[in-house]
């Protein structure tokens, strides 16, 4: 596992909530990078729980200066997109989040090549290591700016 984030008292590996597993140090970690991966549908949570879980990833990024989320949200095994998906859609297109997201790109519009794709570039230059997951769109992840 790669760990983004680095405990400020004791230098281990640590995550980017909770105390530091090592020394219980809660002083808010340091960030190794402006960009996070966030998987929201890891241990299969229920549309409540992954939204929740964008909000307080969302509030704690923000404070730890991340300027960017690769979103892994899922595409669902009904092949028209599961329902987190679906969820995080509409919040992104209710300005649900606009406190603290900029921009948002759905995967299935960011190929490579394509116009959203050199958006992104331009704007984020570190994003291109992770926009590899994107070769010919992916439903399945989506791209935030913060503030």
């Amino acid at each position: 596992m790669i760990h983004s984030f680095e405990c400020p008292e004791c230098g281990n590996p640590r995550g980017m909530q909770g105390e530091c597993r090592q020394c219980g140090s809660d002083v808010l970690p340091v960030a190794m990078s402006d960009i996070l991966t966030l998987n929201l549908k890891h241990d299969s949570p229920s549309v409540e729980e992954a939204l929740d879980r964008l909000t307080i990833s969302l509030r704690r990024a923000s404070e730890l200066g991340i300027k960017a989320i690769i979103l892994i949200h899922g595409y669902g095994a009904s092949g028209e997109g599961g329902r987190i998906k679906w969820a995080v859609h509409d919040a992104l297109e209710s300005n649900y989040f606009s406190d603290r997201v900029d921009e948002y790109h759905f995967g299935e519009y960011t190929a490579f090549g394509s116009e959203a794709y050199h958006t992104l570039l331009r704007r984020r230059p570190s994003l291109k290591g992770y926009l590899k997951h994107f070769k010919e769109g992916n439903a399945g992840m989506t791209v935030l700016l913060l503030g």
